[in-house]
């Protein structure tokens, strides 16, 4: 069933438009966010899922609406201003330094200094703080070069976390993920929403989307086609809105 009163908003974006060209990507697109949970947005590709979450993490700018964090209005320029009011993108494609290690990339842009030179003992301490914390250890020393997909998305969570990330926006997650390392990832998440996180899981897959969100929100060619309570929901009515009509799914599909 559709849930027009989304409770307790962290984020809202109202109206929002984004063109390429001539292609309008977004058009008059309303989003609310209740705090403390996790909401996936879901869509097929090409529905704006990507680009609406661009707009609110600062990569991209909207060509006309509203974003306002916990009912206050704010303009979000760029990653640095997403960043600095709690709100932080965890990208499909890792945006990590090889040759640096975890240390050094979950410090980097932010190190700490000792003496004026980089605090290396201190950085360390900072990923094993933060991965004792949220179940996402990862040794300080290695070379991002050397780490698995799972050890990779780890890190890119906790670099967010460094930079006191409050809501986290999760691009397809599971994407690059084994089942195993997604149930981990899904751990993770219920953690961080334990401790007053807010996560938006972008993602078209429906067993993920049901098994990990509380509530939902259907995007299709660029406008909004359902909000969704979870629990009222499946993935009959979820592909539907998805696509506009009546889908058949195999058991397992995503």
């Amino acid at each position: 069933m559709t849930d027009t009163h989304p409770p307790q908003a962290v984020v809202t974006m109202h109206g929002i438009v984004k063109r390429f060209d001539r292609v309008v990507a977004l058009n008059g697109v309303d989003l609310a966010i209740p705090s403390g949970q996790v909401h996936a947005l879901v869509g097929e590709n090409g529905a704006g899922k990507s680009t609406l979450m661009h707009i609110l993490a600062g990569v991209q700018q909207a060509d006309a609406g509203l974003i306002s964090l916990r009912n206050q209005p704010v303009k979000i320029p760029d990653v640095e201003a997403a960043n600095r009011l709690g709100i932080a993108m965890v990208h499909q494609h890792f945006m990590l330094f090889p040759s640096l290690t975890v240390a050094e990339n979950l410090t980097i842009g932010r190190e700490p200094r000792r003496h004026a030179l980089f605090d290396r003992q201190a950085a360390e301490q900072a990923v094993a703080r933060l991965g004792d914390k949220y179940d996402l250890r990862i040794d300080p020393h290695a070379r991002v070069s050397e780490l698995t997909v799972g050890d990779l998305q780890r890190l890119e969570i906790l670099r967010a976390l460094y930079r006191g990330a409050e809501v986290l926006i999760l691009d397809e997650p599971t994407g690059v993920l084994t089942p195993q390392e997604a149930q981990g990832l899904f751990r993770v998440i219920r953690e961080l929403i334990r401790d007053g996180k807010t996560a938006i899981f972008i993602s078209h897959k429906l067993d993920e989307v049901l098994e990990i969100s509380e509530s939902i929100t259907v995007l299709r060619d660029g406008q909004v086609t359902g909000r969704l309570k979870t629990a009222d929901t499946n993935a009959q009515e979820i592909a539907r809105l998805m696509v506009g009509r009546e889908v058949f799914l195999q058991f397992g599909q995503a």
